[in-house]
């Protein structure tokens, strides 16, 4: 029997093992995902003596250690920076100790002891080295957490937060717990901080037994129980991890075959290439969130295999070795296909299915992968069509369901017909289907013209009506008449009545009041009001009409007053307009 269960370890023989890079990852387990209230609900689960089940470790001996790939753990989680794990540097004399299940816990432990993490703030932008603070893991030695699933009391803190100390407050930095060996420690600690107080005797227990509760369980209590797994094939590891993972909801099944896939490469390693080529597109233009699945499912169509469904079968040896072939290939099509659309002005933030990126980078790759596919004449009208087949898919979200059945049929579509991008055979394929992307006169009227700024489908039909915009630059979503004028308050000092007032009400964010304007005219236009801001910017005749016809202003008094008649005018123009785009 090549498995058995071992004697248990502490958590600091461990963090030990891990440290010096004794105890590793194959190249089949995922990466770190765990968020920091997971860390921080596994050490209070610790504390409180709760179970955290056994782990399976897979020993490799030293003859066979350079046949498989393994990583370290990551010490320092950053969310941008750092969240791949470093390839390991593998002395072939010795043999290695690989997690096979138990990685995300490790991990936490790890960084709850040895390191940090880092996520993006919520109001910063994703390339703003200020908007992940480095932050560590701290205990409360004097109450309890609020939070009602937790006991203790558990944050991570930046160096600044964990200074704020109260009454009912000592954050203690969980890491030094690694430097008091011995078991008097805790109390010398406590002493030298002052928190053993006569006058609150409570306050001081508390936080004697809690610093002595932790010591305990980092470095008496042997609390890593584990199986070992002394196999040194290959398959049977794999299957194992399968077998043990599958059941529980840890990892997905995309997570499973992930894991499968990148060890079936032979002349790359294929985590590091799609790691780095998930990280460079997603940094494309304002950003994307385009993750490894659809990079595997992209493949899996840019390769013509029969079946596209993400199934353990299709990514065998064979299937791998024709994608590791290709994998320049393949990442040019994807790669011009993320810059086509992030050219036409689509980032993470209104895209709602990454598979629409498909059909269209197997386009490109029909046409041999032209670098001026997205800048020369000779390919404008493919980007128009593929354009409106982009915005239309995504109106009508013919992603909602399983995007094999729509991904096949658009292939072999494109596969007969690419002289250009083949537009109408799609919408002639998923006529009358729920794949429908035809747009008729009823649905602009009742669903398009009564978008309302904010939602997702209003900047996707924006960018049908200003296809002159070059979205490198900045621009924003204009209320063409200001928002800030249209408040109960402010639209009675007009003496409108209650219609008149309902109307502007409901009407102010509708699209018909919406324009796109460089970022710098939006500021100096602000909230002045329309007619005046028009005649004041546009002094001349002619370049107030070149305005007018560009941002599809009616030819009718401007006017606040004349809101009603403008909106109604405005989306006759509009649905005009979306109706020769659209159908």
């Amino acid at each position: 029997m090549s498995m058995s269960y071992q004697t248990a370890l502490t958590i600091n023989e461990v963090i030990k093992k891990i440290h010096e890079k004794k105890y590793l990852l194959p190249s089949i387990q995922r990466e770190f995902v765990w968020r920091p209230a997971q860390i921080e609900r596994l050490f209070d689960s610790l504390m409180q003596d709760y179970p955290i089940n056994a782990f399976l470790f897979w020993v490799v001996p030293s003859e066979k250690v350079t046949h498989f790939k393994f990583y370290e753990f990551l010490r320092n989680y950053h969310q941008k920076d750092n969240r791949h794990n470093p390839q390991a540097s593998i002395n072939k004399n010795e043999e290695i100790f690989a997690i096979l299940d138990g990685q995300q816990r490790l991990t936490s432990l790890y960084i709850g002891l040895k390191g940090s993490y880092a996520e993006k703030l919520a109001h910063k932008r994703w390339n703003n080295e200020n908007a992940y603070p480095e932050k560590k893991l701290y205990l409360n030695l004097l109450s309890t957490s609020k939070d009602a699933d937790m006991m203790y009391d558990f944050k991570f803190l930046t160096k600044e937060e964990a200074k704020n100390s109260d009454e009912n407050t000592h954050w203690f930095l969980v890491s030094e717990i690694m430097n008091m060996p011995e078991a008097k420690d805790p109390t010398a600690y406590l002493i030298k901080k002052k928190l053993f107080k006569l006058e609150d005797e409570e306050k001081s227990e508390f936080a004697l037994n809690t610093l002595t509760q932790l010591y305990q369980i980092i470095h008496k209590n042997l609390t890593i129980s584990y199986y070992l797994e002394k196999s040194s094939e290959l398959d049977k590891v794999l299957n194992i991890f399968i077998r043990i993972n599958s059941g529980g909801t840890v990892l997905n099944y995309s997570d499973l075959l992930f894991s499968f896939v990148i060890a079936q490469w032979e002349n790359r390693d294929a985590r590091e290439e799609i790691n780095r080529f998930v990280d460079e597109i997603n940094t494309i233009g304002l950003g994307f969130n385009i993750n490894k699945d659809m990079i595997l499912k992209s493949s899996l169509v840019l390769c013509d295999f029969p079946d596209i469904s993400f199934k353990v079968d299709n990514f065998n040896k064979d299937t791998m070795k024709t994608i590791e072939k290709r994998w320049d290939d393949l990442t040019s099509s994807i790669r011009l296909a993320v810059e086509l659309i992030a050219s036409f002005g689509f980032n993470r933030d209104n895209i709602t299915s990454n598979y629409l990126f498909i059909p269209i980078a197997y386009y490109i790759q029909m046409k041999g992968n032209p670098n001026n596919f997205i800048t020369s004449q000779k390919y404008s009208n493919d980007r128009e069509l593929i354009k409106k087949w982009f915005i239309t898919s995504l109106i009508k979200r013919i992603f909602s369901f399983v995007p094999d059945g729509v991904l096949k049929p658009i292939r072999e579509i494109i596969k007969k017909d690419n002289q250009n991008f083949p537009y109408n055979k799609i919408v002639k394929k998923f006529k009358n289907t729920n794949r429908d992307i035809s747009i008729s006169d009823e649905y602009i009227g009742e669903d398009l013209l009564e978008l309302q700024y904010g939602t997702g489908n209003t900047f996707l039909v924006l960018s049908l009506l200003y296809p002159w915009i070059d979205f490198k630059n900045k621009f924003h979503i204009d209320h063409i008449f200001p928002k800030s004028l249209f408040t109960v308050k402010k639209l009675q000092k007009r003496n409108y009545d209650e219609d008149t007032i309902d109307f502007y009400l409901e009407k102010v964010n509708n699209i018909a009041n919406l324009q796109i304007l460089d970022e710098t005219f939006n500021k100096e236009k602000s909230d002045t009001e329309f007619d005046k801001w028009i005649k004041h910017v546009y002094s001349a005749t002619i370049k107030r009409k070149n305005y007018k016809e560009k941002h599809y202003i009616p030819d009718v008094d401007l006017s606040f007053d004349n809101f009603e008649e403008f909106i109604e005018e405005r989306k006759n123009l509009l649905f005009e307009v979306l109706k020769k785009e659209l159908q």
